[in-house]
């Protein structure tokens, strides 16, 4: 396998909590922090983390509002997110040569 295959790996993307944010987002394309903490099982400040990285890379969008006086926090991925998810599987895929 030639390491240059390797490395066109979106490194964003690549960190397994990150990966499982965006494989999640791609088949709903929204959740709320719950359920993506609960999917994943990861904790409050793990996720923060991770998600609060893949928003600066423009990847997901976060939207904070109150429901029944709770604060409420729903995830969807963004358009440049799903494409960089896309070629992220597409270099995937080359490099396990399927």
């Amino acid at each position: 396998m030639e390491a240059s295959r390797v490395s066109r790996l979106n490194a964003v993307i690549h960190e397994r909590a990150r990966l499982g944010i965006m494989s999640v987002l791609a088949a709903q394309p929204a959740l709320t922090f719950s359920e993506l903490k609960a999917y994943l099982g990861l904790t409050d400040g793990n996720l923060s983390v991770h998600l609060r990285i893949l928003e600066r890379a423009g990847y997901v969008s976060a939207e904070k509002k109150f429901v029944d006086r709770k604060p409420q926090t729903t995830v969807r991925v963004t358009r440049k997110g799903r494409l960089a998810f896309e070629h992220y599987v597409d270099v995937l895929r080359d490099v396990v040569g399927k």
